[in-house]
C-alpha cells in the first residue's frame, strides 16, 4: 500500500533554515534571488547560492576566462611584457600553463611553479580583472625563476616579498581599480596601502603564518627592499 502522506517526487523544494531553496527549476532560482534581494539569506544560505551558481556557469565562466586569456597573452602590453622577460630567464608562461578552472575558494587565482597558473573563472569580474591576475601570478613566475624563491619550504619572508613585488607591480593596486572595485579612495599613499593589505592578507593564508599580527611584522621587515624592487620593469607599472 502507497503511503498518501509521503512528498510527491516532482513537489517543489522547501526553503532550508538558511533561506536558501536546494534546486535549478527557474522557479527556484527566481525565490532565492528575491530571498537574497530581500535580505532574507543567511551567510550559510549565501554561500551555497553563490557555490550553485557556480557550478551552474563553470563552462560559460571558463570559457569566458580562456578567451580572454588568449587575447591578454596576444595584445596586453603588461602579459606580453612579462612572458618576454620570463622566457629570458629559461621559462615560459603561456596558454597552456594558464588555466581557467572554478575554485571554491573566493580568490582570484595562483601559482605553481610545477603546473603554472590557476585562473579562478567564476570570481573573475571582467577582462581587466583577469589581466591583474595574469600579471600577478606571472611576476611570481618571474620571482620564482630569478630569486628561487623557497614556496615549499614556507619561508615568510620570501612569501611577503614576491607578495609586495607583485600586488605593487601588477596594476592591481592602480587608483581607478582600488576606487571602482574595493571602495578605497585616498588620494595619499593609496598604492603603498593597497599593497601592504594584499601582502598582509596572502602572508595570513599561509599555513605556517600564526595571525595576522605575525603577517604584518614579516611584511613590514622585508617592505623597503621589495617595494623599491621594479624588476623586470624600470618603474611601478600604472
Amino acid at each position: 500500500m502507497s503511503d498518501n502522506s509521503s512528498q510527491p517526487q516532482d513537489a517543489p523544494s522547501k526553503p532550508l533554515e538558511t533561506g536558501y531553496t536546494p534546486g535549478d527549476s527557474v522557479s527556484t532560482r527566481w525565490n532565492n534571488f528575491f530571498s537574497l534581494l530581500m535580505g532574507k539569506m543567511t551567510e550559510e544560505g549565501k554561500v551555497q547560492y553563490k557555490r550553485d551558481s557556480d557550478i551552474r556557469y563553470e563552462k560559460s565562466d571558463c570559457e569566458r576566462c580562456e578567451k580572454s586569456r588568449d587575447y591578454l597573452l596576444e595584445y596586453s602590453p603588461i602579459i606580453r611584457f612579462m612572458r618576454e622577460n620570463i622566457q629570458k630567464l629559461g621559462g615560459d608562461i603561456d596558454k597552456d600553463k594558464i588555466w581557467c578552472r572554478r575554485c571554491e575558494q573566493r580568490q582570484s587565482g595562483g601559482f605553481d611553479p610545477e603546473f603554472g597558473i590557476k585562473l579562478c573563472a567564476n570570481v573573475m569580474r571582467n577582462q581587466g580583472h583577469i589581466e591583474d591576475t595574469m600579471a600577478h601570478e606571472m611576476v611570481h613566475a618571474y620571482d620564482h625563476l630569478r630569486f628561487k624563491v623557497e614556496w615549499d619550504n614556507n619561508n615568510l619572508k620570501h612569501a611577503a616579498c614576491t607578495e609586495i613585488r607583485a600586488s605593487s607591480l601588477s596594476g592591481e593596486c592602480r587608483f581607478m581599480r582600488e576606487f571602482w572595485t574595493r571602495g578605497q579612495w585616498k588620494l595619499t599613499q593609496q598604492h603603498q596601502e593597497c599593497v601592504r593589505r594584499r601582502a598582509i592578507l596572502s602572508v595570513m593564508a599561509r599555513p605556517n603564518c600564526k595571525d595576522d599580527v605575525e603577517a604584518t611584522k614579516v611584511v613590514n621587515e622585508v617592505w623597503d627592499s621589495c617595494f623599491a624592487d621594479t624588476r623586470p620593469f624600470d618603474e611601478i607599472y600604472r
